[in-house]
């Protein structure tokens, strides 16, 4: 396949204005196009592709995998983690943001090539397992995962000296998942937040008639309220177009090693996620009134 830079592919990408599932035939070639892996920040690595964000965090004990993108995407993971010098073998630990098909398709194969155990939520497991959004058919069907650590929040994952906290963030799914870890960048400590899909993405918030809310309502609203009192240096999530990783790499190669930190990112996309679920609950509570 024809390697495709993140810059490159910036103008495609900005054609998709909000994450969806990936079942369109072109916009899996766009997410899938392969991209170089890079040192992020500290010990923070890219692994994934041009448009699907997959992050390896080294320890000198063994590695940390957090997302598996779409199924095709598996063996140009791998092939990234090699071509940065480590081993898919050393991976511990493969961690999902949410059972969505574009961000856990790929897990099973990195699993059955890694020998890592799988960490997932409650509220994800089922799908996980059946290899598909339950209830959800249009998201499409992915290889089934084999969970092995059941995490709850503040559930850790330990390995050598590092640590990523599980922070549970459901709404764009039930068990949707962020991770926090501290880390370093030339001795100075950063907190770094990896941070699960915000959108309503097509989900339901509400049912009936007379409308009535849904249990992701709930969910969204303790989520957005939760992220509002928390601090990062540091915010990354899963598609490039979530925390302008396109202009940020472009940045870092000009020479700025701190390119990626951005402490008033999490309150900006809060309040960004926050106004665009507030604007699809009305949506939703207007289309459903008689």
């Amino acid at each position: 396949m024809k390697r495709v830079g993140l810059v490159t592919i910036s103008v495609l990408l900005s054609c998709l204005a909000v994450p969806a599932p990936a079942q369109d035939a072109a916009q899996r070639r766009i997410w899938n196009a392969p991209t170089a892996p890079f040192r992020l920040i500290g010990n923070v690595y890219y692994v994934g592709t041009a448009g699907l964000s997959s992050f390896l965090i080294v320890d000198p004990a063994g590695l940390v995998l957090i997302d598996g993108a779409l199924p095709e995407s598996a063996p140009l993971i791998a092939a990234n983690i090699r071509r940065l010098g480590f081993r898919l073998r050393d991976v511990r630990y493969l961690l999902n943001n949410h059972s969505h098909a574009d961000h856990a398709g790929g897990l099973a194969a990195l699993q059955r090539e890694s020998g890592a155990q799988v960490a997932v939520s409650a509220g994800d497991r089922a799908d996980l397992i059946a290899g598909q959004t339950i209830g959800r058919p249009e998201l499409g069907r992915f290889p089934p995962v084999r969970p092995t650590i059941a995490i709850r929040e503040g559930s850790i994952i330990r390995v050598g000296k590092t640590l990523l906290t599980a922070r549970l963030t459901p709404g764009h799914t039930d068990g949707a998942t962020s991770w926090t870890l501290r880390t370093a960048e030339d001795g100075t400590p950063l907190d770094v937040l990896f941070l699960s899909s915000l959108s309503v993405a097509g989900r339901d918030l509400v049912r009936g008639t007379p409308p009535r809310d849904t249990a992701a309502v709930a969910e969204f609203r303790s989520t957005l309220r939760r992220l509002a009192t928390m601090n990062a240096d540091v915010v990354l999530s899963y598609h490039a177009e979530q925390y302008d990783l396109i202009a940020k790499r472009k940045a870092q190669k000009a020479g700025n090693p701190r390119a990626f930190v951005d402490p008033a990112a999490l309150p900006r996309m809060v309040a960004d996620a926050k106004r665009n679920f507030e604007q699809a609950l009305a949506d939703q509570r207007r289309a459903r009134r008689p």
